[in-house]
């Protein structure tokens, strides 16, 4: 039998995927861009391990990042036969990404208050 060492999400780090979460991302969005802030590079068999999510789940939440440009994927050939495994990583530094988040959350902020603001004028 084999012995892995694989990093897992601590205590602190749950509570920032939990923030995330709140903040309206995907829990497995959210669990793969606190892993991927705490390693350099990661395969994603180890980002499955680490993160405790299943290999469709992990997929997704990496299509996902990858379409807002914030990760980069590598795929590196195994020794001997078989399909070469991704390697991927955060392109995007995490304030960056935290930044987009708040502008995210103002926007709709203003739009609801626009909303109740017109709701108001209706009423009178």
């Amino acid at each position: 039998m084999k012995s892995l060492s694989v990093n897992v999400l601590d205590k602190a780090d749950e509570e920032f995927a939990d923030t995330l979460i709140e903040l309206g991302l995907k829990r497995n969005v959210a669990k793969v861009l606190t892993y991927l802030k705490n390693v350099k590079d990661v395969t994603s068999r180890d980002l499955e391990m680490g993160s405790d999510l299943r290999q469709p789940e992990v997929s997704i939440a990496m299509r996902e990042l990858e379409e807002l440009g914030w990760i980069g994927e590598r795929e590196e050939k195994k020794p001997g036969k078989g399909r070469p495994y991704k390697i991927y990583k955060l392109e995007t530094n995490i304030e960056s990404i935290i930044e987009h988040l708040e502008a995210q959350k103002k926007k709709e902020s203003q739009a609801m208050m626009a909303s109740i603001k017109r709701l108001k004028e209706l009423t009178k």
